[in-house]
């Protein structure tokens, strides 16, 4: 019996907000990626999330290996945009004081 040698593709789905997740689980590939560079195993990596299977944490490491640039360069994009939001949410939403003004609301719901 020959082995038949054929050419998976990697376990990766993008969403429509353009996130890369691992099959079907909700796992980013910049979790997956972060961890690996963290010097994390593939085994570990499936120990901390325990919805991945073994063998698309270890497809996904060889795309990352294989595809370095383009995967960094997707990950340097998505961090830019989680900057953005974090931006547009600090002005919307001013965390000076936030702490103090959440310790009054309740000091004056006790009052009552």
């Amino acid at each position: 019996m020959a082995l038949a040698i054929v050419a998976e593709r990697a376990p990766l789905e993008i969403t429509v907000d353009g996130v890369v997740l691992l099959g079907k689980t909700r796992v980013t590939l910049d979790t997956v990626v972060a961890v690996f560079k963290q010097g994390a195993t593939a085994e570990e990596i499936v120990y901390r999330y325990p919805s991945l299977n073994l063998a698309d944490v270890y497809s996904t490491v060889a795309f990352y290996l294989n595809h370095q640039q383009e995967v960094e360069a997707y990950l340097q994009q998505r961090q830019q945009q989680a900057e953005e939001i974090r931006s547009m949410n600090e002005a919307r939403f001013d965390p000076q004081g936030l702490r103090d003004r959440l310790l009054a609301r309740k000091a004056s719901r006790s009052a009552c």
